[in-house]
C-alpha cells in the first residue's frame, strides 16, 4: 500500500484541496509540509499525538516536515474552539515553551541538514511594521468571508476581539513566508483550522498567480487528536515530570472500548494488517488490544524501558499485586495534617484524583474509592499519620491507582 492510502485506511484524512496532486507528492516523498504548534504550555499533550506521528509517518517516506512553533501567533491567540478570549503570555514564557517541544518533538522527528527543520514565526511575524502589513496582506481577505469561519461564528455572540480577529491573516502568512522560503507545498491541520489553513492557500493565489497556488495543498486531519488528552486532572502531558510513564500507560488502557482501534490504527506504527487482525476482537480480547495500545505508545514517547515497566507494574496492581514502584506518586508534607491526620477528601484533592472536596465526596458515597484495597466507608474517613509513612495505596474505581507518603 503507498503511502497516502495508508494515511486513509489509517483514518487520518478528512478533507483535502486537491487529493490528485497530494497522493503524487506524498508517495514520491516530494511533499514539504509544514504543521503549527502553539506554545501555550511547556510541554506538548496527546493532543498533539497524531500530528506527531503523522510527520514521522511522512518523514519515513522520504518527506520533509516542518514544525512551525507559534511564538507569533501565541501572542495574540487562536480562537478556534475557544468560548473566551485567551490569557496572554509573556515572551519569556513563549520562548521557554517553545524550547521544551523542541526537545520533546526530537523524539519523533529527525532534525538537521535536508531534514526536519523547526521555525518559529515570530522570527518574521514580530519583524513586520503593522501598516505594511495591512496594505500587502489585508487586502486578500474578505471580512465576510472571515466572519463565516466556524472559528469566528463560534466567538460573535460572547465578543470577538480584533485582537483574535487578526490571527487568520497572521496564520495565513506563515504558509505564504514558508512557500516563498523554503519550497513548503503543504500543509497539515485539525479541522478547526480548516478555515485558517485555507486563508494561507487564497493568499498565496493572490499573491503569486495561479500557478503558485496549484502547488499549494491543504490537507486536513481527522479531528480524533483535538479529543485526545482530557481526565479529570487535566491534560496527559509527554512531559514524565508533568505526566509520569505510568499515568500514560493508564490514559491509554483505559480508553473506551469503541475507541481502541481507532487510536491504534491512528496512533501506532503496528502494521495494517495486523491492527485489521483486530476488528473481530471482543471482550477479553479488547482488553488485550488496550494494553498492545498503552504499551506502544509508551514505548513512542518515554522509550522501551518505561514502556516495560508501566506494563509490569499495571499489570501487577490488576492483578492484586504490590508492587507500587511506578505508581504516581503525591508527597503530603506534614502541615497538611490536622492532629496527624488528613481527611480522605482532602487527600484526593492533594493527590488530583478529584478536583475538589465536593467531587471526592460524591465519588465516596458512591463507593467508587479505596485505600490500601479497602472501601472507604464515609467521607469522614480519615488517613492518618502512621499510614502515610508506610505509604497508602488508593484507587479511584477500578482503573486509577495513586499513593501518598508522607514528605
Amino acid at each position: 500500500m503507498k503511502v497516502y492510502d495508508e494515511l486513509v485506511a489509517r483514518g487520518l484524512i478528512a478533507q483535502v484541496t486537491n487529493e490528485e496532486a497530494i497522493r503524487e507528492m506524498i508517495d514520491n516523498g516530494k511533499a514539504v509540509f509544514y504543521i503549527g504548534f502553539d506554545p501555550t504550555a511547556d510541554s506538548l499533550h496527546v493532543g498533539h499525538f497524531m500530528a506527531l506521528c503523522l510527520m514521522k509517518r511522512l518523514q519515513m517516506a522520504g518527506n520533509k516536515p516542518i514544525a512551525l512553533i507559534g511564538g507569533g501567533t501565541a501572542m495574540i491567540g487562536d480562537p478556534s474552539g475557544r468560548t473566551d478570549m485567551r490569557s496572554m503570555m509573556t515572551k519569556e514564557t513563549i520562548d521557554h515553551n517553545c524550547a521544551c517541544f523542541k526537545k520533546q518533538m526530537e523524539r519523533f522527528i529527525e532534525f538537521g541538514d535536508d531534514k526536519a527543520m523547526m521555525v518559529n514565526n515570530a522570527d518574521w511575524l514580530l519583524q513586520l511594521n503593522y501598516v505594511d502589513f495591512i496594505r500587502e496582506i489585508g487586502g486578500c481577505f474578505s471580512v465576510n468571508n472571515m466572519l463565516r469561519a466556524e472559528c469566528f461564528k463560534q466567538r460573535m455572540e460572547k465578543g470577538l476581539s480584533f485582537l483574535e480577529f487578526n490571527y487568520m491573516p497572521m496564520q495565513s502568512y506563515d504558509f505564504y513566508y514558508l512557500f516563498q522560503k523554503y519550497g513548503c507545498n503543504m500543509q497539515f491541520g485539525g479541522n478547526d483550522q480548516w478555515s485558517n489553513m485555507l486563508g494561507g492557500t487564497e493568499l498565496i493565489r493572490r499573491k503569486l498567480g495561479q500557478d503558485a497556488h496549484a502547488m499549494t495543498i491543504t490537507l486536513l486531519l481527522n479531528s480524533e487528536g483535538k479529543k485526545m488528552g482530557k481526565t479529570a486532572k487535566g491534560a496527559v502531558w509527554l512531559d514524565p515530570n508533568k505526566t509520569s510513564p505510568f499515568e500514560f500507560y493508564q490514559y491509554w488502557r483505559n480508553v473506551e472500548d469503541s475507541d481502541v482501534l481507532k487510536c491504534i490504527r491512528m496512533l501506532t506504527f503496528l502494521p495494517l494488517e495486523q491492527i485489521n487482525e483486530m476488528d473481530s476482537w471482543k471482550d477479553a480480547q479488547l482488553n488485550t488490544a488496550k494494553e498492545i495500545l498503552a504499551y506502544e505508545l509508551t514505548k513512542l514517547v518515554h522509550g522501551e524501558e518505561e514502556a516495560d515497566k508501566a506494563q509490569a507494574a499495571a499489570k501487577a496492581l490488576f492483578a492484586g499485586g504490590g508492587d507500587d514502584a511506578n505508581m504516581p506518586t503525591t508527597e503530603i508534607a506534614a502541615e497538611q495534617l490536622t492532629d496527624g491526620k488528613i481527611g480522605i477528601l482532602n487527600l484526593m484533592v492533594a493527590c488530583g484524583l478529584a478536583p475538589s472536596n465536593k467531587q471526592a465526596r460524591q465519588l465516596v458515597e458512591q463507593g467508587g474509592v479505596f485505600v490500601n484495597d479497602e472501601k472507604v466507608p464515609a467521607p469522614q474517613f480519615a488517613v492518618t499519620e502512621e499510614m502515610l509513612r508506610e505509604g497508602v495505596k488508593i484507587r479511584k474505581g477500578k482503573k486509577v491507582f495513586h499513593k501518598a507518603i508522607l514528605n
